[in-house]
């Protein structure tokens, strides 16, 4: 057997320092969107709209190799103002951001919140989603219109839970249903929780007569017959649902709801650059768009300033909405 030289073993030592390391198939080295230490606050309860965004949006980054390691926590609490706040208060935190949507919009201006979502760093918009209105299996109500006759005589005595604050979208909703069925909003007994996994107990639990959600946070429900689907807020019909839209059902009502993330203020240009290029490749990954569809999301992407040109567009329609309807 031939023996190497030092001379030789100095050489092969230089190679393997100078050359450049394998790379693998969705490791991530390569994609320009790691971020060591990055946190996801969810500003709601487990089980809720954005806790399930943001959980599904963490573990598709780290599946499709853009990111590792992603800790996704909750502090919930007034509609979602409580992790707003904290979130402000991480000024030029670049390994932080919130789920949020149009809940912690309404939140804000009803809680009186002193800071807002324009206190923030816009990231991206991601989907849109219809509410749903639902009761338990064991409920008297098999269609909208036996729901909205028994609501008409007497709305006070039909409670309608919501996952969110007045002026969030699961308030919004029934309040635009109520106008819409001939029933003045102010009349409306709605009961809100902090989120759609504290509403799920007390729909199925029938300790409120029906509640309106987003149409993610209860699809096994639906499917597997603990909730029964009686209508859906938005335009269309929740594909592989059955369940007639407001508006083929004769009530005038089209609504939406959606979901973003927003990041400290405060942070540099480049940290802001490295979050949103991190969502738009894990809005381009195969693993999102079948989380989209396996959720029942529309896609809504929108970054950085006319994701913020949104946001501000969003806290009008919410103060316009609210006085349109006496609230």
């Amino acid at each position: 057997m031939r023996l190497r030289t030092p001379l030789a073993l100095l050489g092969a030592a230089l190679l393997v320092l100078v050359a450049p390391p394998l790379l693998t198939t969705g490791s991530g080295a390569d994609t320009g969107t790691q971020i060591p230490g990055l946190r996801f606050m969810v500003p709601n309860t487990p089980g809720g709209g954005y806790d399930i965004t943001a959980r599904t949006a963490a573990k598709n980054a780290e599946d499709a190799g853009l990111t590792h390691n992603i800790e996704v926590y909750n502090l919930p609490g007034a509609g979602g103002t409580v992790g707003l706040t904290r979130l402000v208060g991480e000024h030029g935190n670049g390994k932080l951001a919130m789920s949020m949507g149009l809940g912690v919009v309404g939140a804000a201006r009803s809680n009186h919140s002193p800071k807002s979502l324009g206190d923030t760093t816009p990231i991206a918009r991601l989907t849109e989603e219809q509410d749903v209105v639902v009761v338990a299996e064991n409920s008297p109500y098999k269609t909208i219109d036996q729901l909205i006759g028994a609501w008409r005589e007497n709305p006070g005595k039909l409670p309608v839970g919501g996952g969110s604050s007045p002026g969030g979208p699961d308030h919004l909703a029934p309040m635009l249903m109520a106008r819409a069925a001939g029933i003045a909003p102010k009349e409306v007994n709605y009961v809100p929780f902090d989120g759609g996994g504290e509403l799920l107990a007390s729909i199925l639990g029938s300790k409120v007569a029906f509640g309106v959600s987003g149409v993610g946070e209860y699809l096994d429900q639906i499917k597997s017959g603990e909730l029964r689907l009686l209508a859906v807020t938005g335009p269309k019909r929740v594909k592989g649902l059955d369940g007639p839209t407001l508006k083929e059902s004769g009530y005038d009502v089209d609504f939406t709801n959606w979901r973003g993330i927003v990041a400290p203020p405060g942070i540099s240009d480049a940290e802001r650059k490295k979050l949103i290029t991190l969502v738009e490749k894990l809005h381009a990954s195969p693993e999102w768009k079948k989380s989209l569809k396996t959720n029942g999301w529309d896609d809504a992407f929108l970054t950085g300033e006319k994701f913020g040109d949104f946001l501000d567009a969003q806290d009008k329609r919410v103060v316009s909405v609210l006085k349109e309807l006496g609230l």
